[in-house]
């Protein structure tokens, strides 16, 4: 995992993102005059904010409907994400299921399949769809422990309301292979519920339909909070009778809200274009993405220029909640990206990496999203989508749309809607268990491959446990993939104290735990 990769002679680290250079940004939008009133006010120009102006403006053409935007459309996650369309919940089903019920969870799910193709025809009707490919996605298992937890989950999915062989399909590891050759493959499952996207090809596309549609986005325009009834700016005061909050993993910009999501960190790196050596190593014909079940999971799209994108956490969390906005990936994270993309695929060790980026992606302190309306103040809000955003999002533009025109919906009635996870607590909490547990993780993959033992190794086990990732040696929850762990408890500030004690006592007990058991370092 030490060794470099191989990087293209002008290999890019950052610069928003492959998928933003490829396209080549548009022209930007002129900022905010000046104080303005509106009907609806939308903070952030990504997919939430511009589904949300999609919706309400195709129900009702005669509100007037503004855009407030910091960089341009598509600047965050919606532009640099791995263009994943997939129905992957975005949350936890047991979380959902206690909140509503099970029939509630199981219609959350159901709505994100829905959610799929109505993107997908949206995209297509409009004109912005040309390049989206509906092939599904594949999980891969590369490891006899993986192996098990892939089967732990498949027998799950029935219950989450998902069909067999309608809506995923076991693949054995020759299935597999006339799909994609993958080192190591011990089993998959495919399911049909899931687009290959150009992440700024859509956004872009998206913006430009609202727009039509007689939006207007204002770029360059900082909204530094939100409040009943208006937007404040850098350049005036934005008065609307609703306000739409959909800034994702930068909702830590608005005053009052640093602690409301935390902004984890997501890299990528993407190859050259294969050689037809290169290709046939690879035989990957379709447009399925592709993910793994490793504990430091990878996610994988082959682009329709015969490139590899692969993506996954890096360094996940820098402190205080700091991000780079331009995207510049740690080297140690395009190491780490650049070997997997050797572990699953051999036959590309000499393929070049062309360009790398980061971005951030909004994760709730229970990792479940979720989309509030509050009618006396006229606020709603919509994210935290955990890395399940592009459809996600979808879904949540129209939610947002129901509860504001006041339409008693089955969207308005799913268990995400009213869910708001407390505020995550202070540092150095957060960043020191982040680091740590995302070396148990890296670790265990290690000693999964090296045993070929088929249980989940001993210390990804306690970190389960500790993290409330998933309960102790079982396979993790739908939507519950990243060890981000929960903060303590305790709404007043003596219990907050006390939690806070509890949990650094824990936290480095753990830690000497991993040292002198493992031999783990936290980074």
């Amino acid at each position: 995992m030490s060794a470099d990769p191989n990087l293209a002679a002008d290999f890019i680290n950052g610069d928003i993102s492959f998928w933003v250079r490829a396209e080549g940004r548009p022209p930007q939008r002129q900022p905010l005059p000046g104080p303005i009133d509106a009907d609806v006010a939308i903070v952030g120009a990504g997919m939430t904010g511009l589904w949300s102006a999609y919706y309400l403006k195709q129900a009702r053409p005669e509100l007037d409907i503004v855009v407030i935007e910091k960089e341009f459309a598509g600047f965050g996650a919606s532009g640099r994400n791995g263009g994943w369309m997939s129905a992957k919940s975005p949350g936890q089903f047991r979380r959902y299921a206690k909140a509503g019920g099970v029939d509630a969870a199981v219609a959350l799910e159901r709505e994100m399949f829905a959610s799929v193709r109505e993107a997908v025809d949206v995209a297509k009707q409009e004109g912005f769809g040309d390049h989206v490919v509906r092939d599904g996605l594949i999980h891969v298992a590369t490891s006899e422990a993986q192996l098990s937890r892939l089967r732990a989950e498949t027998a799950k999915l029935e219950d989450h309301g998902w069909k067999r062989d309608e809506d995923f399909v076991v693949l054995s590891p020759s299935e597999l292979h006339q799909r994609v050759h993958v080192n190591r493959a011990k089993g998959a499952y495919w399911s049909p519920h899931c687009a290959r996207i150009n992440p700024a090809q859509f956004t872009f596309g998206l913006a430009e339909t609202v727009e039509r549609m007689g939006v207007r986005i204002y770029e360059g325009t900082t909204a530094t909070a939100v409040a009943p009834r208006a937007v404040h700016t850098d350049r005036g005061r934005v008065s609307a009778k609703f306000v739409v909050q959909a800034l994702e993993g930068y909702t830590c910009t608005l005053e009052g809200q640093r602690r409301r999501l935390l902004p984890m960190n997501s890299s990528m790196v993407v190859t050259e274009r294969l050689t037809d050596e290169q290709f046939a190593s690879v035989a990957w014909h379709g447009a399925e993405l592709m993910g793994d079940v490793a504990h430091n999971f990878a996610y994988i799209q082959r682009t329709a220029d015969n490139r590899i994108a692969l993506g996954g956490r890096g360094v996940p969390y820098n402190f205080g909640s700091s991000f780079d906005r331009r995207g510049r990936t740690a080297d140690a994270a395009v190491r780490q990206l650049g070997a997997r993309l050797v572990e699953l695929f051999p036959g590309l060790r000499d393929v070049k990496l062309e360009q790398s980026w980061s971005g951030v992606l909004g994760v709730p302190r229970d990792w479940c999203a979720g989309v509030e309306f509050d009618p006396a103040s006229g606020v709603a809000s919509a994210g935290g989508y955990v890395g399940h955003g592009v459809t996600g999002t979808n879904l949540a533009g129209r939610t947002v749309r129901d509860l504001i025109l006041g339409e008693s919906t089955e969207l308005t009635r799913l268990p995400w809607v009213g869910h708001r996870a407390r505020n995550w607590e202070f540092e150095p909490l957060r960043w020191l268990a982040a680091r740590a547990l995302y070396a148990v993780y890296r670790f265990a993959d290690r000693e999964e491959y090296r045993t070929g033992a088929p249980r989940t190794h001993v210390s990804a086990k306690m970190a389960n446990l500790i993290s409330g990732r998933c309960p102790a040696g079982g396979a993790p929850p739908r939507g519950c993939r990243a060890p981000i762990p929960p903060a303590p408890s305790g709404r007043a500030m003596r219990g907050h104290r006390t939690a806070a004690r509890r949990a650094s006592l824990l936290g480095y007990t753990f830690a000497k735990l991993l040292r002198y058991r493992f031999g783990v370092k936290p980074l």
